[in-house]
This record gives C-alpha cells, structure tokens and sequence, in this order.
C-alpha cells in the first residue's frame, strides 16, 4: 500500500495508523539494520567532508660566491646554506601557522631547500596537491624547474615579512603568463602573473582555500536519485562529466520504492523517525506548522538518503522528480530531508540539475559551510528575491538559524523550511550561463526574510556592485548562495 498513489487525506488517516500499530503488517519481514540514535544529531558539530591539501614548499636559492672588485651577488640576504635554513625554519612557522586557522584540512609537507633543477624535479614529486615556490634566489633557470609543478603552483615572494627575495624584482612574463585567461600555447609558462603573493598570509590562505575547493570538487562522486538533468541544458549531466569528472552515479526510483516501503513497515524505524522529529521539533526557534506525520516521514526519508549515500561512498546527493514522483511514494516532500543533510556537513540539492550542482560543489568546498540552491527574480533597485523550499538551517556551519516548518509551496504537501537568514549577514552567490561554462560571481547581503506567494525560505537580497550588469544575465535559472565573501577563492 506504500507504494501506492494516495491523496493528502488518505495520506493522513492511513499514516497516523501506521505511525500507531507500525510493523503490524510486516511480521514476515527481515528486520532492517537499525538506524542508531545518534544517525540524526543536532548536537553534533557541524562535519564537511573534504579531502586534505598538501602542500609542498619549495625555497629556491643560490650560494654565489665572492669576487673583489666584481658584482658577485644579487638582491636578497638568503645567499648562503645558513641564511637558507633560516629561511626554510621561518616558511614552516608561518605556514604551520596558517594551517592552523584555514578552517579547513591543510598538510604542510617539509619544506625542500633547492639550488639546482635537479633538486627541484624531486621535490615535485613528493605527491603534493599545491605546490609554493619561495624564489628566494637563483637563476631563471632554476625558477622555471621549480614552476614545472604547473598550474597548482603559487609562487611567493618577500618584501617586508622578512628577508627581500631577489625575484621580488625579477618576475615577469618573461616566466609568468601574462594572465590565467592568457591564450595557452606550447611556449606559454603555466604559471602566471595571477599566481604570485607578495608577503601576505591571508592572499596565500584564500589561494590555498580555492585549491582545496578545486581538489574536491573536480572527480566528486554525486548520487543522482532518479537520474540526472539540467534546467534548460539537456547537456548538463554530460558538460559536468566532461568538464569537472563528476562521477554521477544515477539511482532508480524503483530501488527508492523498496526502501520506503521497507522502512514504513520496520517498527524500530519509524519509532527512531518519530523520536528524531520529536528532538527537531524541540530545537530553539522552531515552529512546526504542518501535519506532524509529514515531519516524520521527512526523517524517515533522510536516514534513507544517507543509507544510500554511505553505500556508495559519496557525500553529495540530489534527487529528480522531486515535485512529482516522490510525494506520493514517500507521503511527503524531500525539502526538510536535504535541508537536514545539508545541516549535519553533506551535499544536498533538489531536482538533479547539473547547472548549477557544480557551482554549489565548489562553493561549499570553499566555504566549509552549506549552501542555499535557489531561484531568484528579476532584479531591480539593486534587490533580487532568493526563494526555495531547501534551505539549510546551519548556513554558518554552526548554529541553527530560527524556521517555520510550513508545507513545499507549490503543492501544498509535506514539510519545508522557512528559514530565518540574519539581516546584513554577507552572501556569496554563484550563477552559470547554462552549460556554457560563464559562471557569474556576486556578493550581496540579507535585507529581509518576506513571506511571498513562492517558494517558503526566501530572502529579499541587496547586490553589491553594478548591479544593472545583471539584467544581461537573466537566465530563468538556478544560483547558489553561501554565508560569507568567497569569490576570491572560488
């Protein structure tokens, strides 16, 4: 019978006699492995998944030695073996340093003291994800060993943090490419001008933080319930394999409907269903403003998500059809199920559309935090309004934002979260142009959670900038937001 098309109040009188008498009907039944208590917890810190960066430091350097009456040396103390070790202890403080307060999994491998090409090839094969190159000293030569890392390269130089490097003054595009959007070409260097911090931490930190975001993402394994699409870009499933590796794994309705059916029937899982909606209901600044049944189904849904993604070993998962075929099947809607995921440090997006999927990967890399996928308005006046039925409660990766657990809006059915954002918190927003790899970045902030006729969180945005350029840019499509300024890194 649950896997049956009933209407709401069917829904309602059959569901409350299952949530009393459950398991009854499945005496036959293999008891399903029991969720443990702790699978839902809203207690537990919030836990991004994500990959450690390594990072391996080069400092490149030459030991001339002294002629009379001659030039022998070149800008920069670190000119002998001493003067280098010095050097090589101080890199490994402040990057120790920096690891420490990056927010998010940073290994600083040793740092590799280098004078010849030789010396600087075996560095670079140490496995690292990022390499930095402190040109210290040393020929041209040697610099364009140590670039041959390629494009996960950053290259640091000092002024005034500590001992002048020589390369302060001789970089240019005679090694460097003039841009990151430069023409490519076999004579073209990899790195470029783009790719060089002069003393700051933090400019070396936000580089490092778009790399660990370009680590995860690129090759993320996402589960596509119902299979994958793209809001007008029949393309996009196809684009984010080609393009980002994406290993997309397409999940049948048929597999989701055996799992509901068989959860429905378990005793001890609708019992763990009710008491962790009983637990949510009981959070600071929550209001339940639907049928109790629909909460609880919610639940049951999302310890199935998560079974399905721990099977296969992913931590991003977005679901199709999810205005349609699983209302009935699962007697409630999917918008506080991946709002809950999205909550405890997983990946969740509703109707499968590989546009925009990509974009909120990376940006939830680089933030370390949830992201909101929503439509937005034309804007006007510098606003645009951000509304959907999805949204995480945690944005800030921290605490739960206050919500009204209405139903989805469009069908009236189910439970989805009106969330409450902050007024004044800063956002950063992500828009693709379709599948034609244009990606718009902006920065904005929260001005006032209305209550439109549209989907239930929504938020009325301020666009900081030239916000007319955006009228060009109206797609009748998907953005994805984060808490925070991230458009450096991302």
């Amino acid at each position: 019978m649950c896997c049956n098309h009933v209407n709401r109040r069917a829904f309602l009188g059959m569901t409350s006699g299952l949530l009393a008498g459950a398991g009854l009907v499945a005496h036959a039944a293999e008891p399903l492995p029991e969720w443990p208590a702790d699978y839902w917890d809203p207690e537990r810190p919030y836990r991004p998944a994500g990959a450690v960066l390594k990072v391996k430091p080069l400092l490149m350097y030459a030991t001339p030695e002294r002629r009379d009456a001659a030039s022998w040396k070149s800008w920069s103390s670190i000119l002998t073996h001493e003067a280098a070790a010095q050097e090589a202890e101080r890199i490994a403080a402040e990057l120790s340093a920096l690891a420490a307060r990056a927010g998010f999994p940073l290994e600083i491998l040793p740092v590799a003291k280098v004078t010849a090409p030789e010396a600087a090839a075996e560095a670079l094969r140490s496995g690292q994800d990022v390499a930095i190159v402190y040109a210290a000293t040393g020929s041209g030569t040697l610099l364009r060993a140590c670039l041959a890392g390629g494009e996960r390269t950053i290259v640091f130089v000092r002024k005034r943090s500590g001992p002048l490097y020589y390369w302060y003054e001789a970089l240019s595009v005679r090694y460097l490419r003039a841009s990151a959007a430069a023409a490519e070409g076999p004579d073209q260097p990899v790195v470029s001008v783009d790719d060089v911090v002069v003393d700051s931490q933090d400019e070396l930190l936000w580089r490092l933080r778009g790399f660990f975001g370009v680590r995860n993402f690129t090759g993320a394994r996402v589960v596509a319930l119902g299979g994958a699409g793209g809001k007008y870009a029949a393309d996009a499933p196809a684009k984010a394999r080609e393009r980002h590796a994406l290993d997309i794994v397409e999940v049948g309705y048929d597999e989701l409907a055996a799992r509901i059916c068989a959860s429905f029937e378990d005793r001890g899982r609708v019992a763990r269903a009710e008491a962790w909606a009983a637990a949510y209901a009981r959070l600071p600044g929550t209001a339940i403003e639907t049928e109790r049944p629909f909460v609880v189904n919610a639940f049951l849904l999302y310890g199935i998500f998560k079974d399905m993604l721990a099977e296969r070993r992913a931590s991003i998962f977005t679901i199709n059809s999810c205005m349609g075929t699983i209302l009935p099947m699962a007697r409630t809607t999917a918008c506080l199920t991946l709002s809950l995921l999205n909550d405890e440090g997983l990946v969740a997006f509703c109707e499968s559309d590989f546009v925009i999927i990509p974009a909120g990967i990376l940006l939830h890399f680089v933030a370390r935090a949830p992201v909101f996928l929503h439509n937005s308005t034309f804007p006007h006046d510098g606003i645009v309004t951000c509304a959907h039925c999805t949204s995480p409660r945690r944005m800030d990766g921290a605490r739960y934002a206050p919500a009204r657990i209405l139903t989805h809006y469009e069908s009236e059915y189910g439970a989805a979260p009106k969330v409450a954002m902050p007024e004044g918190q800063a956002l950063t927003f992500i828009d693709p142009e379709y599948t034609t790899g244009r990606w718009v970045g902006m920065r904005g902030e929260v001005i006032d959670n209305p209550f439109y006729e549209c989907c239930r969180s929504q938020q009325d945005v301020r666009i900081h900038g030239p916000w007319r350029r955006l009228l060009a840019e109206i797609r009748d499509s998907h953005w994805v937001m984060a808490y925070g300024d991230h458009l450096r890194a991302a």
